[in-house]
């Protein structure tokens, strides 16, 4: 049953909160940290004598005066659904119900734009791709006696999601500067798994629209660039689709979270 609790009419629980207050610190950070890395442009080793052992070279030495930058990502990500119970369960109490954390798969492609000159710490990023989703939701009887009462109902889809994103990068260190980005990504979904008529009964609608933020570290090789990132996504629409079943009965609200690894590649 829903709350008028403010932070439950915006969905923000524990976890998202925590994860908000990571970021602001990050962001507070973040412009100290490319302050310290101007001091640092190359590195070079040397012994007690002073006599040089090595010197750091620099890769791709001209990445940022190129306006823009092709590349592609693979995706590993932990997605759940965030869900209130209704007031036919509050009345009934026939069935409780505990999101499950699942793991999906992706790949998409890269376009990096800059906005401004090769000094901006702005980029816009386009990032197509395609996830094979799968989320679920555990239904427990009211007093059940053994777990083979127990009924899993599974969301499963192939989605397509086109995010726009603003990524705010640092000064690059030598061979790697860090960044954090942000933005929104409209998801659609084009297809759906139903193999099973008994645990494929909740249903979700076939457009969402998630709000994303993370951060990556940049690392730059003789030939390209590599970037792990680690993102979190919130899914700002209601995706529970009515139904007369005592699973979707007993639900008023399923929005979409996910955390993701993404592992990017530029050049």
């Amino acid at each position: 049953m829903a709350t008028p609790h403010i932070r439950y009419q915006l969905h923000l629980h524990r976890p998202q909160l925590i994860r908000l207050v990571l970021v602001v610190v990050a962001l507070a950070l973040l412009p100290a940290a490319a302050q310290a890395q101007r001091k640092a442009r190359a590195k070079v080793s040397r012994t007690a004598k002073g006599i040089v052992k090595s010197v750091t070279v620099k890769n791709l030495p001209n990445y940022d005066e190129r306006w823009f930058h092709p590349g592609m990502y693979l995706l590993f990500s932990a997605s759940r659904f965030n869900i209130e119970q209704s007031q036919y369960y509050v009345d009934h109490k026939w069935v409780s119900a505990n999101s499950i954390i699942s793991p999906s798969l992706g790949v998409g492609f890269i376009g990096d734009v800059r906005l401004g000159g090769p000094d901006t710490p702005f980029i816009l990023r386009f990032a197509p791709g395609v996830n094979y989703l799968t989320r679920s939701v555990e239904f427990k009887p009211q007093g059940y006696q053994n777990p083979d009462s127990i009924v899993t109902q599974n969301v499963s889809s192939t989605v397509v999601q086109f995010p726009v994103l603003i990524k705010y990068q640092s000064d690059r260190r030598r061979n790697s500067r860090l960044y954090m980005i942000a933005g929104l990504s409209p998801v659609v979904t084009a297809s759906s798994r139903l193999n099973d008529p008994l645990h494929n009964q909740l249903r979700a609608i076939g457009s969402d629209v998630t709000l994303e933020y993370g951060v990556g570290l940049e690392l730059f090789y003789p030939l390209f660039k590599l970037a792990p990132e680690l993102r979190f996504s919130h899914g700002l629409k209601n995706l529970l689709v009515p139904g007369n079943d005592v699973f979707s009965r007993s639900l008023q609200y399923m929005a979409t979270n996910s955390v993701t690894l993404y592992i990017n590649i530029q050049n």
